[in-house]
């Protein structure tokens, strides 16, 4: 019997989701919108009677939702991507999400609401949907433009801050209170948490994928990507965090795989179908006569949103050094609330921290922010041309004046090679001892959680510590033998540029030597402190310990040579992982046709040993947006043939290439294809 009420409650779901969602495409409206108010129209608080009837089954549909989302906005995150605006983008992202906390729980104080109620309204006023402001961007064709790069750098910034709200918000909703320490503990322990999860996942993840991808088969790739997605959000929860962090870590590891965009199309249909559960139970949620009695909150929460995000957002961008006009265009395009601002109202819902109205009246006014948003940016321009005509010529003089300045001061910072190499030695220090910590804290976590039969034995407390010690401490080697060369090179530098023989004389080298040897020697002190917190919790006997430090001292005096080694191919296929450039989007073959079909031809080429397309995709080479031509079909040496292959398919020495093209694309195509590396 509940399979049947679970089937029914899914086609209803589905059925009126996809009439109201073709409704909404058919008058160019947001499709969101189409799914809250299917949710509406089917919902508990709908006349006649709901025709939902296993609310808790949709729920966990919408979690799955929720996880998908997540895992599609990681996806869409680059790293390399923030790595060219991440400066501008964290002030502006910062400084907008401190305003608005603050403009919502000014609001939340004025309506007279409890304190909970005012910090959970300014979270979730915070956060503009990537979702949403990505599809407005790209229906009105402006996601090339600066300011839209801009706004997706600052919606980068967002989701990972937001990220943090949320484990924030759960201390705060779980204590009552938000004390310094306990903020300082959960950002630096979520700190550690990322910086390993990346730098393991970056060197693994995307090797992963590309081994699952060798085997040319959708369905493995589908389930080798959803089964990490839902592991590594299974080991987050575990960890006590949020389910969407795990997704969005896992989609921004897989991200910078270059077989993403393949990935991307098996996911999309999977993600479209369980987040239109998600939004459809958002909808299911809101009480028109609960919004009609708080009419009031929902118009003034409006206005707070559309005025408040796009000051703020302007005010940040342009003290990061951008022009007026970049600024308010960017806050404009930033002016709404979605899936984090659900997703955060939910999470008081289910803290029961927050009132009922809350949620509701959040739904209500994203809703509205999100219907206008598109108008927003769509009248931008007008709402720029209308501020310079009207606004006073000193400030605007002045605030051409800041932005100048401001770029200057950026284009003149310093950079000379012992400031790069101090730098870039100071954070793989940073990192690797990121990745020491998060060894120890597994290690300490595995302690207090033993398995079920190990608790049973007699020895199992003091046995299982040093064990967990002792492993913990090996499996740091690599890590602790690199932060160990690391503090002799920085040491060294160090020396080498403050001692000279100008100011020392003769005796340079020897002051050269005791400066290096003391910068070493403080290092490893600290380094040693480092590891006995670490260890606080794990730590046995002294007489066990001196004889686990010894195993480990001789472990790593004999395995030096090949720690070492092991760290360097772990940095290496890090490094290889950013050092190739980001695989294009593939072009869209109809776009071409017309102009090709006319006068048409095909020809073989084989691939020679010498040729630089051995090796790489086909999505890499870009020979249709070099030359015209197309690679249409390959033969393999084996026998193999592949009929109008992907562009994930890897060119190999001795295949056979059919091309397509007219005869000058053709003759393009074979001089790049065949001239030697």
């Amino acid at each position: 019997m509940h399979t049947i009420t679970f089937l029914q409650d899914l086609a209803v779901v589905m059925m009126v989701a996809g009439f109201v969602t073709i409704l909404f495409h058919r008058f160019k409206q947001p499709v969101v919108l189409g799914y809250i108010l299917a949710g509406v129209i089917i919902g508990p608080h709908t006349p006649p009677f709901p025709l939902v009837h296993d609310k808790e089954t949709i729920d966990t549909l919408s979690e799955l939702g929720v996880i998908l989302l997540m895992f599609s906005i990681g996806l869409e995150f680059s790293l390399r991507k923030l790595r060219l605006v991440g400066g501008p983008a964290f002030i502006a992202a910062f400084l907008e999400i401190l305003l608005m906390i603050w403009i919502g729980y000014e609001i939340g104080r004025l309506f007279g609401w409890n304190t909970m109620d005012c910090i959970f309204l300014g979270a979730m006023l915070s956060i503009s949907s990537t979702t949403i402001v990505a599809k407005s961007l790209a229906e009105l064709g402006k996601t090339k433009e600066h300011f839209a790069q801009l706004i997706f750098g600052i919606l980068i910034i967002e989701d990972i801050l937001a990220i943090i709200m949320l484990v924030l918000l759960s201390g705060i909703a779980v204590s009552g209170t938000l004390q310094i320490g306990t903020v300082g503990s959960t950002i630096g322990k979520l700190g550690i948490f990322l910086a390993a999860s990346l730098l393991i996942g970056l060197i693994a993840v995307p090797r992963l994928i590309g081994y699952v991808a060798k085997f040319k088969s959708n369905e493995m790739l589908l389930v080798t990507v959803l089964a990490l997605c839902f592991s590594f959000s299974l080991l987050v929860t575990k960890l006590g965090y949020s389910v969407a962090l795990g997704a969005f870590i896992m989609g921004a590891l897989i991200a910078e795989a270059r077989e993403i965009h393949r990935v991307e199309v098996l996911i999309e249909p999977i993600r479209d179908m369980f987040s239109a559960i998600f939004f459809v139970s958002i909808g299911l949620l809101i009480d028109p006569k609960l919004i009609a009695q708080h009419w009031l909150p929902v118009t003034v929460v409006t206005i707070g949103v559309v005025l408040g995000q796009s000051l703020t957002c302007a005010f940040g961008t342009f003290v990061a050094g951008n022009d007026t006009r970049t600024s308010l265009r960017v806050g404009m395009g930033l002016a709404q609330i979605g899936e984090f601002s659900f997703i955060i109202a939910a999470l008081g819902i289910s803290l029961k921290v927050t009132s009922d109205f809350l949620y509701p009246v959040a739904v209500a006014v994203s809703a509205v922010t999100t219907l206008l948003n598109p108008y927003l940016i769509k009248n931008a321009d007008h709402f720029v041309g209308w501020f310079d005509r009207l606004a006073p010529a000193g400030l605007v003089n002045y605030l051409a004046l800041y932005t100048k300045w401001v770029g200057k001061l950026g284009r003149s910072r310093p950079d000379s090679l012992p400031a790069k190499l101090i730098r870039r030695w100071s954070i793989q220090i940073a990192l690797n001892l990121s990745l020491i910590a998060a060894i120890f804290g597994a290690a300490a976590w595995l302690a207090q959680n033993p398995p079920g039969r190990l608790k049973d034995l007699p020895f199992a407390g003091d046995a299982i510590d040093a064990a967990l010690w002792l492993a913990a401490a090996v499996l740091s080697l690599p890590f602790l033998i690199a932060v160990v060369r690391k503090m002799e090179a920085l040491g060294m530098l160090v020396a080498e540029i403050r001692v000279s023989r100008a100011n020392s004389g003769e005796r340079a080298p020897a002051i050269r030597a005791l400066v290096a040897r003391s910068i070493l020697i403080a290092g490893l002190t600290i380094l040693i402190l480092y590891i006995l917190v670490l260890s606080s919790t794990l730590l046995p006997s002294p007489g066990i310990f001196v004889g686990l430090l010894a195993i480990v001292v001789l472990t790593g005096f004999l395995l030096w040579r090949s720690l070492t080694k092991i760290y360097s191919q772990a940095q290496f296929a890090l490094t290889e992982t950013f050092s190739q450039p980001p695989p294009p989007r593939p072009s869209k073959i109809h776009e071409q046709l017309p102009g090709l079909l006319s006068e048409a031809d095909v020809e073989m080429l084989r691939i020679s040993p010498e040729s630089p397309a051995k090796g790489k995709l086909i999505l890499e080479l870009q020979l249709r947006t070099r030359t015209g031509a197309s690679i249409v079909g390959i033969e393999r040496q084996e026998g193999a043939r592949i009929i109008n292959p992907g562009p994930d398919e890897a060119i190999q020495s001795g295949d056979q290439v059919l091309l397509l093209g007219t005869r000058a694309q053709l003759d393009a195509a074979k001089s790049t294809l065949s001239r030697p590396n």
